[in-house]
């Protein structure tokens, strides 16, 4: 397509031009002095390089922000360029490091130094699957014989999941714990592609595919109401096992008390119920903290702060490589899984003869089917040269996800991650309604039968032939991708294409179905890959590298606001014909 602008009348002043090399030269200089200063910044910030561990010292786990797999460096610019996703509905709050956590968390039980945990609010963004990964190192923690404290003004559901390993949980007087039971919404936009004439030519496989759904109809398929029903059921269940073994409630009484929609009720029936221990304003619970250390002197570290800690490090030559695969994968650019970098990545990895196995720590709903199958093949190339690779999955490691977990010689999921949703789908885009309604007309010649299927398609609506064309194309991509599982998982193809069908599983099913190997966490997963390399000693490395915050400063400077950021990606959706292995997007509450 072919975009003319008007020229103005009123031609600009000629200004000095600065040659190439000149300009480039100045670049340079500019970056290298501000990393400088920025160095100094941060170092002076943050008191050095690491942190002391002194005696009576509480760690004060602040529950707030968004979780993310892999901590990044503390930005001193991240109110400059907002410091989480435009995506997130916590985009003025800090991103938290899930590997932070659980670090901190062990180094808490190990360390005499340290007496307890505070657990410091609960509005932490966080998906099911990350808050037991949290909640289970909270509850090692307490195998050491320390205590945990939680107090919050308000604990939304997730977060109470994870405080309810506390010994003591305290609520404001004007607080409220949200146990109402869980819902997943979802958002149609057909009627209003109508109204503006646009219609997306969806091309699909899998009955329970539902990721296009939204655009070519108004409610739930009855496959996908059955598959949300069941995951979401999963996901309340293990809520409640949890809350109950810890609160000594039955599951009868916590959904009773779901029922009532007890985030309507009074701080005081928070407590009657037996959800909370006492009440406490959230200003006054220093008092409580010098009862249980039985000091007024008492440290405080937060995260950032514990974690700059100094750990023992290992000497040994033998490496585990970690890497964090999370978010969407893209092709080439974007913010999550870059099939361009990831490969970059593992090749790097290959070539480190030191490196003895690999544990790819997955946590994405999919996207790109033509990179999955690129970061399959690096995997498959690594395995190759007979180094083990263990998948880990994080909240979601499905369509594109499982796509590059499923060659790995094992894999652990979380009994509430989101997997499977094996299956491909296509969206072409038409604008042929919108092009009636303001009078356009499109006319042209081409020298073969389908030199213009792809304007064609979207100016025009696909014909019968056309669609039967993208349909195979959408088909081949299903099978290779039902082969790679079967080759992976070492069924016969048939099987998978049983249990595929676009369909999403927890991890619990997983196991069942043959999906996945084994529930467990990240741990579990890099112990399982010393295994197999037959390791005694060993260091692990982590990729991709903290990212730099003076060049995330520099990727900001186009001052794009979230709104307009989400409007350039439902563009870039809609702009041209794709093949995607993408979970469905649904907002669970």
């Amino acid at each position: 397509m072919i975009w003319f602008t008007r020229r103005s009348e009123v031609e600009p002043r000629p200004r000095r031009k600065v040659g190439c090399l000149g300009g480039c030269l100045i670049f340079f200089a500019v970056y290298f002095i501000c990393s400088a200063i920025l160095g100094w910044i941060m170092g002076d910030a943050l008191g050095g390089s690491s942190v002391e561990l002194k005696d009576k010292t509480v760690y004060r786990l602040q529950m707030k922000g968004t979780l993310v797999e892999q901590a990044q460096e503390e930005n001193p610019f991240a109110e400059l360029i907002g410091s989480v996703p435009y995506y997130s509905d916590y985009r003025n709050q800090d991103l938290v490091g899930l590997d932070n956590l659980l670090s901190n968390i062990r180094l808490a039980k190990n360390d005499d130094k340290i007496l307890g945990i505070w657990l410091d609010g609960a509005q932490l963004a966080m998906a099911p699957a990350s808050a037991k990964a949290i909640r289970d190192a909270l509850l090692d923690f307490k195998q050491s014989g320390k205590w945990i404290i939680a107090s919050a003004k308000n604990y939304g559901q997730t977060n109470y999941y994870v405080a309810s390993v506390a010994d003591l949980i305290c609520i404001d007087p004007t607080g409220v714990v949200d146990w109402n039971g869980l819902s997943a919404q979802k958002m149609y936009y057909t009627r209003a592609m109508e109204k503006i004439g646009v219609e997306m030519q969806i091309l699909k496989v899998g009955t329970f595919k539902s990721a296009v759904e939204p655009y070519f109809r108004t409610s739930m398929s009855e496959a996908d109401r059955k598959q949300t029903s069941e995951y979401i059921g999963g996901i309340w269940s293990e809520y409640k096992r949890a809350v109950s073994a810890s609160r000594k409630l039955s599951v009868e009484q916590l959904d009773a008390l779901a029922d009532r929609y007890m985030g309507l009720q009074s701080a005081e029936d928070q407590v009657k119920s037996g959800l909370v221990d006492t009440i406490v304003y959230t200003q006054d619970v220093d008092s409580l903290l010098r009862v249980y250390t039985g000091t007024k002197d008492y440290k405080l570290l937060t995260t950032g702060q514990l974690a700059q800690v100094k750990r023992p490090a290992s000497k040994a030559k033998d490496k585990v490589a970690v890497v964090y695969l999370e978010g969407a994968i893209t092709d080439e650019t974007g913010d999550g899984i870059v099939g361009k970098e990831v490969i970059k990545t593992l090749k790097k990895i290959r070539k480190d003869k030191d490196v003895k196995a690999v544990v790819l720590r997955v946590n994405s709903p999919g996207g790109s089917a033509d990179a999955s199958e690129q970061i399959w093949h690096a995997v498959q190339n690594i395995k190759a040269d007979s180094i083990p690779v263990v998948v880990s999955m994080g909240d979601y490691a499905a369509s594109g996800g499982y796509y590059i977990s499923c060659g790995a010689d094992y894999i652990y999921a979380e009994p509430t991650t989101l997997t499977g949703s094996i299956g491909i789908f296509g969206t072409v885009p038409s604008v042929a309604k919108l092009r009636d309604k303001v009078g356009l007309d499109i006319d042209g010649v081409a020298t073969n039968k389908h030199s213009d299927l792809e304007g064609n398609m979207f100016y025009k609506s696909m014909s019968t032939e056309e669609r039967a064309l993208m349909q195979t194309m959408v088909e081949r991509g299903y099978d290779l991708f039902t082969s790679r599982c079967a080759q992976g998982r070492h069924v016969e193809q048939s099987y998978i294409k049983t249990i595929g069908e676009g369909r999403v599983w927890l991890g619990y099913k997983g196991v069942e179905i043959g999906i996945v190997d084994e529930l467990g966490n990240i741990n579990n997963a890099i112990a399982k890959a010393v295994e197999l390399a037959g390791l005694e000693n060993y260091q692990l490395t982590y990729y991709p590298d903290v990212k730099d915050p003076l060049e995330e400063l520099m990727k900001k400077f186009d001052k794009s606001t979230p709104e307009e950021r989400l409007i350039m990606k439902v563009r870039d959706f809609c702009s041209k014909p794709r093949v995607m292995a993408l979970m469905p997007e649904v907002t669970i509450q």
